[in-house]
């Protein structure tokens, strides 16, 4: 796995993106798994198919660096008891950004996963990526500020005077000269919002209804701002991505999931992983025009799912737009016979009842046409809430560290 671009050069503490080979990778998940009560070595080595000798050198560079520590004893079939080992948590953090066309929202999680601080801001998406720039800028500091300031919970800041809570750096700053005190065990930034995009470079394309910002590199852009690793994906991929660390789908199972909200797309995870496709351009899903000659969607078509849908929500019919938002999951059911359909966005948070209901019955006729034995693809609302989506983004840098991810 290669290091994400724009890291910190000459960094003070742990450089934890160096630790990503593939053996710490494993072993870290294991130790994330195995929660508070922790795993022997004598396990690591069984479940990784490592040695101990292997294992006993990865664990001692691990504790040496703060990111595992002993968790007690327990009694052996033979000999004197096993040491356990157990992930420390407040060891790492990411940054998780959502962008959505009218609201940012900042999370920041631990090692584990956990939310130790979030931020809400309203955000004009068609405001300039000089303006979004500076309002992610501004947001990742005062959270970082809040939520890890010396002395804090969690807090892996040092008692460093010019770190001062509710005050961060200037977001007019240029770009290049960061001056925010980012603690050492910061991994980075990730940042989720519409699409198309290019994952690979954080490259934006022609973003729906906001072809302004086709061209511009925002993984770049931040990364200078804020000295720091940035990583960006669609707001669906980081979502999907998210739902699969979390143990949706189960291990190698495929799940769609659906987000209606300002707009409509979906994740994919085939295998287990997330389906980007060559150009990130999987899960468009809203665009699929299922009307010919329909009404005009923002992507310039006609007819296309995001359109219908979105206007039966605007019309205050719900059951409609859950048939349209039905009818697109059955056509991707049937492409790619998936196990499990999720939904989220704020669209559906508003009436979940009634589109777990709608796109399940549409789903279901479908089963029945079709005679399958399985039955229907079940359909339930995604966990996370309203802060999925940014908590998926911290798992862009997240993930990799325990080999869950590519980025």
């Amino acid at each position: 796995m290669g290091a994400v671009s724009g890291v910190r050069r000459g960094a003070a503490g742990v450089n934890l993106l160096a630790l990503r080979s593939h053996n710490t990778a494993l072993v870290l998940d294991l130790l994330r798994t195995a929660g508070p009560e922790g795993i022997s070595r004598l396990e690591l080595a069984e479940r990784t198919g490592l040695t101990p000798q292997a294992v006993s050198k990865i664990t001692a560079r691990l504790r040496q660096e703060g990111l595992a520590a002993e968790a007690g004893r327990r009694a052996s079939t033979g000999g004197k008891p096993r040491t356990v080992l157990r992930l420390v948590p407040e060891a790492g953090h990411a940054l998780g950004v959502h962008l959505d066309r009218d609201e940012l929202r900042a999370v920041l999680v631990d090692l584990d996963g956990a939310v130790v601080g979030e931020r809400r801001a309203p955000l004009d998406l068609g405001a300039g990526a000089d303006a979004v720039v500076a309002a992610v800028a501004r947001e990742a500091e005062g959270l970082a500020a809040e939520a890890l300031r010396p002395g804090a919970s969690g807090s892996s800041f040092p008692p460093d005077p010019l770190f001062s809570p509710g005050s961060p750096s200037d977001s007019s700053s240029p770009p290049g000269s960061p001056s925010f005190p980012w603690p050492s065990s910061l991994l980075g930034l990730g940042v989720a919002l519409p699409g198309p995009l290019d994952h690979a470079r954080g490259v934006l394309h022609r973003v729906t209804g906001f072809p302004e910002w086709d061209g511009f590199p925002l993984r770049d852009a931040l990364a200078r701002r804020l000295g720091m690793p940035v990583v960006v994906d669609k707001d669906t991929n980081a979502a999907a991505l998210g739902l699969a660390v979390g143990g949706e789908g189960g291990s190698g199972g495929s799940f769609a999931y659906l987000h209606l909200g300002t707009g409509l797309g979906a994740g994919l995870v085939i295998g287990g992983s997330v389906h980007r496709g060559a150009r990130t351009g999987a899960g468009e899903f809203g665009h699929q025009v299922v009307q010919l000659d329909g009404p005009p969607c923002t992507c310039g078509g006609r007819g296309c799912v995001e359109a219908l849908c979105l206007g039966a929500v605007a019309r205050g019919d719900l059951d409609e737009a859950a048939r349209v938002l039905g009818a697109g999951a059955a056509n991707l059911a049937g492409l790619l016979d998936i196990d499990l359909v999720l939904l989220g966005g704020r669209t559906v948070a508003a009436a979940p009842e009634a589109f777990v209901r709608g796109v399940g019955a549409v789903l279901d006729a479908r089963a029945r046409r079709e005679g399958g034995r399985a039955g229907a693809v079940p359909v339930r609302i995604a966990p996370g809430g309203a802060r999925g989506v940014a908590e998926g983004a911290a798992q862009l840098l997240l993930a990799p560290l325990f080999g869950r991810g590519d980025a």
